[in-house]
């Protein structure tokens, strides 16, 4: 791996962590404020319902999170756009390729 290479990756951990802290800080700010609306009675089972989905799409987000950085998603962040940009070129070639044929008949 080149030395820009892995000033590339470092900058993508560095934004990784950086925006996983931030949406956790949100997260626990807005879950105390639903745990402190719990805490009044005339309002006591209004926030009981959004903290327990808030948790669950907040540990399904980190799951695929984790799997992506696991699983290496985020190593090689450019060559998806390279192969979707071929796939565009045989695409267009192929659709250009069936245009002159039926042209032909």
């Amino acid at each position: 791996m080149t030395r820009e290479n892995e000033r590339a990756h470092t900058r993508i951990r560095i934004f990784f962590l950086c925006a996983v802290a931030a949406a956790g800080g949100m997260f626990t700010y807005k879950l105390f404020a639903f745990l402190s609306t719990i805490r009044h009675e005339d309002l006591a089972g209004f926030a009981f319902d959004p903290i327990i989905i808030y948790g669950f799409v907040a540990a399904g987000f980190l799951c695929m999170l984790a799997w992506a950085y696991v699983s290496g998603h985020f190593r090689d962040v450019e060559s998806p756009k390279h192969d979707l940009f071929v796939r565009y070129r045989e695409q267009v070639l192929q659709e250009a390729q069936l245009e002159a044929q039926q042209d032909d008949r």
